[in-house]
């Protein structure tokens, strides 16, 4: 193991030739905050080193370096489009999911800011349990004057399709919602949505963020019916620092960022060479990995679900339609936080809702939308698995929640 910055370790696992992770030893800690961000994958690791070591050109350089370096990012661009259904030129490569999330809505927003002839604000619906950045780049758009509403779940916690029906119009201009929910997982209907928009609102482009989606759902443009989408390389066993926006071929985008005019004159600076060729290995291999990724997921949810029995008071927070890789669950008598704290010191690292607001004091909107108040939304741990997780990591883990139970049970007596 290696040591982390007071006194944590994390596993620096044993892999098949595949490149998944074998069964870690007893005495290994456990990794199940894979929503947060993955380990990298030895494939892609290399892909990555390589063009730091080695390849390392700038791709606007006329010389060799720099045409094997445009190359390279050429061929991520091809493997990106391939698995999102996109055309290689409709693929924007950014520094990560919150730039592509913000581009995907300011973009598409500003560029249509002269369509509408009614003479009203034009509107942005936005989902209700979205991530930050496309919640705030959403909220940042109504001191341009657009009007940001947003769209409601149903009693199930599943978004409200005709609720949704009765809020379009011509005045919409932009209707965001992610595919995949990164704290319980809800798998939303995104084609539905996207068929809804299309016969009201002419004029919207619709964007869906998709970084908790990619190796977990099919995820292709003409699938969804959608008009953009974004990904991260780091949810998908590729480093931080990279991510991409995939749009339709008739999307208009307004650029956020003004420079030298690379990525097609939509986000301009010196391209992460390095980020953007792991990241297209990255997305090749969670396409190819997927149906095996969503069986073990399967498998892995079903003895967590099973074992959560053996723990009183505890269960499963799944609203809609959950994907497998991704549990929220309820814990008892003191905050998540006191349970995640005592499976760390066990050596089992879960998360407590959205990594990206571990700073923030404010409940989460996303279990807020839910009905939770307060107190029952600091009482969700969070699971989530990788395709390098194995159900023997899972077992595992499960013995120690239960342990860490009766630990809690005997401090509060």
């Amino acid at each position: 193991t290696r040591h982390l910055e007071g006194g944590g370790r994390y596993p620096v696992r044993s892999t098949k030739p595949d490149g998944n992770a074998m069964d870690t030893a007893p005495n290994q800690p456990l990794y199940l905050d894979n929503a947060a961000t993955t380990p990298a994958d030895p494939r892609v690791a290399a892909a990555f080193r390589d063009h730091i070591e080695v390849e390392f050109g700038n791709p606007s350089s006329r010389h060799p370096l720099g045409v094997r370096a445009a190359e390279a990012v050429a061929r991520a661009r091809r493997q990106v489009a391939r698995v999102l259904g996109a055309k290689p030129e409709n693929i924007v490569f950014t520094a990560g999911g919150t730039e592509a999330n913000n581009l995907g809505v300011i973009g598409a927003a500003r560029a249509r800011r002269d369509v509408l002839k009614t003479g009203r604000p034009a509107r942005i619906l936005v989902g209700t349990t979205e991530h930050a950045s496309v919640r705030a780049s959403s909220l940042s758009l109504e001191a341009e004057g657009f009007q940001v509403e947003f769209l409601p779940l149903d009693g199930t916690g599943d978004l409200d399709l005709e609720a949704v029906a009765a809020m379009l119009d011509e005045d919409v201009v932009v209707v965001t919602h992610m595919l995949v929910n990164n704290e319980f997982g809800t798998r939303y209907p995104i084609e539905r949505l996207a068929k809804l928009v299309r016969g009201k609102s002419p004029n919207a482009h619709v964007h869906i963020d998709a970084v908790q989606s990619l190796g977990k759902v099919e995820l292709t443009l003409t699938e969804l019916g959608v008009d953009s989408l974004s990904i991260s390389a780091h949810k998908v066993h590729a480093p931080k620092g990279a991510g991409a926006l995939a749009f339709a071929a008739n999307a208009r985008l307004a650029r956020l960022i003004h420079g030298g005019g690379q990525e097609s004159g939509l986000r301009s600076g010196t391209e992460n060479v390095p980020g953007i060729v792991a990241l297209g290995e990255a997305v090749h291999l969670a396409d190819e990995h997927r149906a095996a990724f969503c069986t073990s997921s399967l498998a892995i949810r079903e003895h967590i679900e099973a074992s959560l029995g053996a723990i009183p008071g505890a269960s499963r927070v799944s609203p809609g339609r959950p994907v497998d890789s991704i549990l929220a669950i309820r814990v008892p008598g003191p905050p998540a936080e006191v349970w995640q704290h005592h499976l760390e010191a066990r050596g089992v690292y879960v998360g407590v809702g959205a990594a990206c607001q571990s700073m923030s004091t404010i409940v989460s909107p996303a279990l807020s939308a839910l009905g939770m108040d307060e107190d029952a939304a600091r009482h969700v741990l969070r699971v989530s698995l990788s395709r390098m997780t194995t159900l023997a990591e899972a077992e595992r883990a499960m013995e120690q929640l239960a342990a860490v139970h009766a630990e809690l049970g005997e401090l509060a007596g």
